[in-house]
């Protein structure tokens, strides 16, 4: 039996699963304006499955990348749904208003 497809897909699960509350913290403490590391971060995880023999450790790095890179997206998207007033936003952080639940 060849379990590499399962091992791959609950890497994915759970990296998925991890990234989503580092999206809302990073957003809630320090804004949009993070995306670059988020890019930087993507990009080095995406070259690095390049060079990795081992194909279950390259699929996860790789998983990992791009889910760096599609977190830039989500910054953006959590912005807006704190602007909504989904999510609440940090009063101590420079330039965040008050925003009025709908």
């Amino acid at each position: 039996m060849n379990f590499n497809g399962i091992l791959i897909g609950i890497a994915a699960f759970l990296i998925i699963g991890v990234f989503h509350p580092i999206v809302i913290k990073s957003e809630y403490y320090f804004g949009k304006k993070v995306w670059p590391a988020f890019l930087v971060i993507g990009l080095v995880f995406a070259a690095a499955t390049l060079f990795i023999q081992n194909l279950i450790l390259s699929a996860i790095v790789g998983i990992i990348g791009f889910s760096c890179l599609w977190s830039i997206h989500e910054l953006i998207e959590q912005e807006e749904r704190v602007h909504k007033g989904w999510f609440p936003a940090n009063p101590k952080r420079k330039g965040v208003k008050n925003v009025q639940k709908y």
